[in-house]
């Protein structure tokens, strides 16, 4: 995979080209979850409606909702008739907490990994893992975050399958003392949350400095401060 191609592939936006039958060639990761929430039908049958008449790409602001999912615009693409694309613009719904993170410079996906493995010992869970590798060391206490991280997982421990997601927000960021950082987010997936811990879990998370947004996943957005 091309470097252009993890880009796509990691995009927090779905995004998905489909040929002229509507049969799906290729989706990005994003694209996968999104599916979850809707038929390729129904997305093929948008792509036809937003293509421009003539042949190039077409970008059209619209509110859509999927389940979870909502977006505010899609991009629609085809230079011939054998296949179309169409990207889906996710609308920004995270929330930070304002307060600048101290700590040390932490390689986030061994952190991750730590809590997977520790909550993987002696369970049949399957846990999988979607990382977006762009994503550098950034500064944070990582015992903190590990504490909250562990309690996400046991929210959703009673499940057979687990999703860990890292990925960039695109075009999203946070400004302290004046500068602009990037954020991006963990998100815990599961089909089951134990909601009676949610509450512990939120408390936890302001106690030690994260947000958790809690929906159908459970999702920590984290400012990407690298010195």
């Amino acid at each position: 995979m091309t470097f252009e191609n993890q880009w796509l592939e990691y995009d927090y936006n779905p995004f998905i080209v489909f040929n002229a039958n509507g049969k799906i060639i290729s989706a990005n990761s994003e694209a996968q979850f999104l599916l979850g929430a809707t038929l390729p039908s129904t997305l093929f049958e948008l792509a036809k409606v937003y293509a421009s008449v003539n042949f190039g790409f077409k970008t059209t602001f619209i509110e859509l909702e999927y389940g979870r999912y909502k977006f505010f615009g899609v991009t629609v693409g085809y230079t011939d008739e054998e296949q179309i694309g169409i990207k889906l613009y996710q609308t920004p719904s995270y929330k930070l907490n304002t307060t600048k993170p101290e700590g040390e410079l932490t390689n986030i996906f061994t952190v991750t990994d730590l809590c997977i493995a520790t909550n993987s010992i002696n369970s049949s869970c399957k846990y999988t893992k979607s990382y977006d590798p762009t994503i550098p060391e950034i500064i944070l206490n990582s015992s903190k975050l590990i504490k909250v991280l562990n309690k996400m997982y046991s929210c959703v421990e009673n499940n057979d399958t687990v999703e860990t997601k890292v990925f960039y927000r695109v075009g999203e960021h946070i400004k302290f003392d004046g500068k602009k950082y990037s954020i991006f987010s963990i998100a815990v997936s599961a089909q089951n949350i134990d909601l009676e811990q949610t509450s512990e879990l939120q408390s936890l998370a302001e106690k030690n400095n994260f947000y958790i947004e809690i929906s159908s996943d459970l999702t920590i957005n984290i400012p990407m401060i690298t010195s």
